[in-house]
């Protein structure tokens, strides 16, 4: 990564079930330079592409998908050693003990928070 532009040519999962909130992650994404896989908008294809995209360099997940918990999905990330981004519109509060130390970006958000919150996750 350089620092002018750090997340240049990275893949990003991304996994949101709301069209118009995929598609404002989608843009800020491309303005940022990255390659974006998805969006997948349930947790079955999300779980399809965690399991099988290769070079992934991060992940943003919808805590909620059509009132189906993301952690499948974040699991199998975490065991692939592939950081993520949960994002939400309930507040860090509501996630999952097991997940404690995964940033949590509140909706709505801007394209500087999603950019430096990946950055750090990425390192």
């Amino acid at each position: 990564m350089t620092l002018d532009e750090p997340l240049k040519g990275l893949r990003l999962l991304v996994v949101e079930d709301e069209a118009m909130v995929a598609m404002m992650i989608e843009d800020m994404l491309g303005d940022l330079g990255c390659e974006v896989v998805g969006p997948a908008g349930t947790v079955a294809r999300a779980q399809e592409l965690a399991q099988a995209e290769p070079g992934l360099a991060a992940a943003i997940l919808d805590v909620n998908l059509g009132g189906l918990p993301i952690y499948p999905v974040a699991e199998t990330l975490r065991a692939r050693g592939v950081p993520f981004v949960f994002i939400t519109g309930y507040g860090a509060a509501d996630i999952d003990d097991r997940f404690a130390d995964a940033p949590t970006v509140q909706k709505p958000f801007s394209m500087p928070v999603l950019r430096d919150t990946l950055v750090r996750v990425i390192g």
